[in-house]
């Protein structure tokens, strides 16, 4: 009975733990995507702001992208050291480097105080985020999945996924207080620093309860055994570079439709539609406990029907509702707005919850914190990189909205293949163990 009290208190600890880890990690990357839509661009691109404001936006998105094209870095890094030396270890460093980077943009001089430095150091924390954000998704989906009864896989493995909109739901939350308690004027003088800075408070938080999370159970077989000692990414680049491929092109969908949400609609509906900032903020708050609800119910759901059935309900709930959501948005109504993107965090939960067990049940234990980390990574960069700047340069040129509903229904039938590649994952085997037992086995029947 002991054992079994302490089983399920070391899996809150371990659920807890990868939930505030990545709500941090998300809460800092989503204040600069929702500030970047709004306010980032005449602070730290004044002149060309100014002189072409199109433009300006487009390279603002941009600099959200480029942050992506350094987590497969940080992948690399974080899971080959992951891979060798645990995984809590390097989940700690990666929430601390994410922290700092965070709290520093939150000190940095704007264009009219240093000129061009300030871009220019606004981009290279980006690049520190980016390498963080790399690290951190692979290791915390693995502490999640390893820790988890073999029938709650999927399940557990959404608690890590639920950091992106509970993330989303504090950065926009504290965003609409701020807008809300501010003018206009104090918010671009001074308040939009406070969210960054609150990130050192949030680090700490995230420390204290990760410390207390024991390391992966499989890592700790490969450890007696030794099996640490090989070098994972060359096996993962030589044995395993189909499945990373799988692994990117199951997300690039739901990355692209997601950051939809997190930074084009906020532009494109104040911007263009000329709605009022703080409502839909609001909105975006509300989208984002639809988002929450609905990864876990993704991932239990797996458990239940299948990690393949799963992704693919959700995928065709994106692909229907893409032409209509944006409809409802272009209407420039904040109730239909709401629920334009309320509607869509359906198919954005129930094609998110499963990928930490899917990703998991993927690969083999040696290699696996470098696959999951290095195939995630690699579809954000082909998805959510840089889709509000190709949703801005789409709308630049067709002018209309439904060009980019068609853009995200195509990335949708791409991670529908790619899902139907892979086939169903569930229940296969993950612990060492398990995994010499299965192999033992086949050579007796044969």
């Amino acid at each position: 009975m002991s054992s079994t009290v302490t089983r399920t208190q070391e899996e809150r600890r371990v659920l807890a733990g990868t939930l505030v880890g990545t709500t941090i990690e998300w809460y800092d990357f989503f204040i600069f995507a929702q500030l970047t839509a709004t306010l980032l661009t005449p602070l730290f691109l004044e002149p060309l702001g100014q002189s072409n404001p199109g433009v300006a936006q487009i390279l603002s998105f941009a600099m959200i992208g480029i942050s992506f094209f350094f987590r497969p870095l940080g992948a690399v890094v974080a899971g080959h050291l992951g891979d060798r030396y645990g995984r809590k270890r390097i989940l700690v460093l990666t929430l601390i480097l994410m922290g700092v980077a965070t709290a520093a943009i939150g000190l940095l001089p704007t264009y009219a105080s240093i000129g061009v430095a300030a871009p220019i150091l606004l981009v290279l924390l980006r690049v520190v985020q980016g390498f963080s954000a790399g690290g951190e998704w692979g290791g915390a989906a693995l502490m999640a999945v390893e820790h988890a009864p073999k029938d709650r896989r999927g399940y557990f493995g959404a608690y890590p996924q639920i950091g992106v909109p509970i993330g989303m739901i504090l950065a926009t939350g504290l965003l609409y207080i701020l807008r809300v308690a501010m003018s206009p004027e104090e918010f671009a003088a001074w308040g939009w620093r406070i969210p960054f800075l609150l990130s050192i408070a949030l680090i700490f938080v995230g420390y204290m309860i990760r410390r207390a999370v024991e390391e992966s159970p499989v890592f700790k077989q490969l450890a007696q055994r030794k099996a640490s000692e090989h070098t994972p990414l060359r096996e993962l680049m030589t044995s395993h570079s189909k499945q990373v491929l799988q692994a990117a092109l199951i997300f690039i969908s739901n990355n692209a439709a997601g950051y939809l949400v997190i930074a084009f609609f906020i532009s494109y509906t104040t911007k263009v539609l000329e709605m009022p900032v703080a409502p839909i903020l609001l909105a975006t708050t509300i989208g984002s406990v639809g988002w929450l609800i609905f990864t876990l119910v993704g991932g239990w759901l797996s458990d239940k029907i299948g990690r393949r059935n799963t992704f693919v309900i959700g995928y065709a709930l994106v692909f229907i509702w893409m032409i209509p959501m944006f409809l409802m948005v272009d209407t420039g109504n904040i109730v239909l707005y709401t629920i334009a993107i309320f509607v869509l965090t359906v198919g954005l939960g129930l094609s998110y919850g499963p990928q930490s067990a899917m990703y998991a049940e993927m690969f083999p234990a040696q290699i696996r914190y470098s696959g999951i980390s290095i195939g995630y990574a690699i579809g954000a960069i082909l998805g959510g990189a840089f889709a509000a700047t190709v949703a801005q340069i789409l709308l630049e040129t067709t002018g209309s909205s439904i060009s980019i509903a068609i853009y995200i229904m195509v990335l949708t039938i791409i991670s529908v293949a790619a899902v139907l590649w892979v086939g169903e994952t569930r229940g296969r085997n993950l612990h060492v163990e398990e995994i010499e037992g299965e192999q033992a086995d086949s050579r007796v029947a044969h």
